[in-house]
């Protein structure tokens, strides 16, 4: 069976309630290709954090190996999608001097000036994520992205910086490289959704992310073509399911299937009214409730959860910026009326994303959820484009090794 070499990528998305494989191919005009995928329920983590290592790795290792099937191929190293209430950012800024003799910025100055943008305080718990210009500044002109070449005496560089806990990225890197898969690198999961969904006029003009998983609500907003905020809400998808399960007194299987197939965010667009039937706990004989009865549990919490994120864009100054509007991805922003609620409280347009710029079997990934999966692999795709990448930490070892010391699980 093949291996995973220059020619395949594979992302693998951690969330809450599942676990996302996609296998692409690099084809020879350079397209990139779904070549495989693969999924398993997840019941090992919590808010976006593993809380169970075993259940995590049993997961990881279904999903897995259904992608492999699929593909025809073994996977021997991922893009692995990082999420969790864990996760802080910050912008930042470098100060260098021009180092060469006829003052042109080389490729070290902009390394220098990206690192002295690092130096800021970041407590022993967390660990950079990512260091993401935003702009460079040369001599005082601002708005410049790449400076190589140009003649200055002074170069400053305004960064975003991502950081996450520790702890929760050494668990993620364990529960792979136990089920014996090494780690290419660890992304932000609103950046990799931002891959696959956002347009460029998107980014330009101002534009918000949301990501609604089953745990967090995770959110980007880009500026001028470059990220500029990002943050992480502890409520998400399975909230709903939740706030059915304990208003109508049934069991959470039975919550989640009728928030998939009845669920609306927004009373005015109910229009039939068919009587639906909830299983009650202990034996009891089943309620019958309506359609509307069932919206006025999910649109509080809809709307809370939009409100959260339009207060946060407020504190920071960035509520008007965002002129070409939201896009939702994630399993929550299948629900109907989502769109609806996100439009009237930020008083901007919104759609839904999926993912784009993928061949292969695309169509079979076309849905909000598949976006941080799909993301990760173009993430991947531009990774190696620009340069072959040391793997994190030297925990992508050869993975066979892992193979070998894990077999017995």
């Amino acid at each position: 069976m093949p291996r995973t070499e220059d020619k395949y990528i594979v992302a693998l998305d951690i969330g809450t309630s599942k676990v996302c494989v996609l296998v692409g191919e690099i084809g020879d005009r350079g397209q990139l290709e779904i070549i495989g995928k693969g999924t398993a329920p997840m019941k090992g983590t919590r808010r976006g954090n593993i809380i169970n290592l075993d259940q995590g790795i049993d997961a990881v290792k279904k999903a897995v190996d259904e992608a492999e099937v699929m593909a025809g191929l073994q996977i021997d190293s991922v893009y692995v999608g990082v999420a969790g209430d864990h996760i802080r950012s910050v912008n930042s800024r470098g100060v260098v001097s021009v180092m060469g003799k006829h003052k042109e910025v080389s490729r070290e100055d902009i390394d220098r000036v990206i690192e002295a943008s690092k130096s800021i305080n970041i407590p022993g718990e967390l660990e950079l994520l990512h260091v993401i210009p935003r702009e460079f500044v040369v001599d005082g002109q601002d708005g410049i992205h790449d400076p190589l070449g140009m003649t200055a005496t002074r170069l400053e560089a305004n960064v975003h910086i991502v950081t996450g806990a520790r702890t929760h990225n050494q668990n993620i890197l364990t529960c792979v490289n136990r089920a014996g898969i090494a780690v290419q690198e660890l992304v932000l999961e609103q950046l990799a959704a931002a891959e696959c969904t956002l347009t460029q006029d998107e980014r330009e003009m101002g534009v918000l992310l949301m990501d609604i998983g089953g745990g967090t609500t995770d959110y980007a907003v880009f500026l001028e073509g470059n990220v500029v905020h990002t943050n992480v809400l502890p409520v998400g998808a399975g909230h709903f399911t939740s706030d059915i399960s304990v208003v109508l007194r049934t069991p959470m299987e039975d919550a989640e299937r009728i928030k998939k197939r009845y669920g609306c965010a927004l009373g005015s667009l109910v229009t039939e009214d068919d009587p639906i039937e909830v299983p009650t706990v202990g034996g009891r004989a089943p309620k019958i409730l309506s359609k509307h009865e069932l919206t006025n549990i999910l649109e509080p919490r809809a709307a809370e959860i939009a409100k959260l994120v339009y207060r946060d864009l407020e504190k920071v100054g960035l509520d008007k910026e965002i002129r070409s509007g939201v896009v939702l991805v994630g399993g929550g922003a299948e629900m109907d009326g989502m769109i609806e609620i996100v439009e009237q409280v930020f008083d901007q347009s919104a759609r839904k994303g999926t993912p784009r710029g993928l061949g292969g079997l695309s169509d079979t990934v076309n849905g909000p959820e598949w976006t941080a999966a799909a993301g990760l692999l173009l993430w991947g795709y531009r990774a190696q484009s620009k340069v072959k990448k040391q793997p994190v930490r030297g925990l992508a070892k050869v993975a066979q090794s892992f193979r070998s010391l894990f077999a017995g699980g």
